[in-house]
């Protein structure tokens, strides 16, 4: 039997729990801790600049639901989200940066994103808008 797993995909390897949004009988893996770039991937600037974060374990952002669709059809992929996050920590807008090459992943991965809490940026103690890129990988599993 094949089970499904949607799991953010980490640039960095520290395990981070995270609750599946998945249905019974699915088995969701847990997200690893994520490192949030800028738009250029350039490290913050000097001066007290921190990146928007989601990888936090205390923001609760659960994994987006495999398709069924997609989990009969066997399909697999990453994709790449870019986010405006608010100075408020919500995301104001989420857009596919690079595609799954399947529109049902790549909808689910917006769909739940779009729902998500971030830690927003800061410069020195004020928190400000800011963009970043979060994988999302679907992988199906065997077991």
């Amino acid at each position: 039997m094949q089970s499904a797993t949607a799991i953010s995909s980490p640039p960095a390897p520290q395990p981070a729990p995270v609750t599946p949004d998945e249905p019974p009988g699915v088995q969701a893996s847990s997200a690893q801790s994520l490192t949030a770039t800028a738009p250029e991937d350039r490290p913050p600037a000097a001066g007290g600049t921190q990146a928007a974060r989601f990888d936090a374990a205390y923001l609760r952002n659960p994994p987006p639901s495999y398709p069924p669709a997609s989990r009969r059809r066997g399909e697999e992929g990453q994709v790449i989200l870019r986010v405006h996050v608010g100075r408020d920590g919500l995301p104001l807008h989420v857009e596919v940066a690079e595609s799954s090459r399947h529109p049902r992943l790549d909808q689910a991965a917006l769909q739940a994103v779009a729902r998500w809490r971030f830690e927003p940026a800061r410069h020195g103690e004020v928190a400000v808008d800011s963009w970043l890129r979060v994988p999302v990988v679907f992988r199906l599993q065997n077991g």
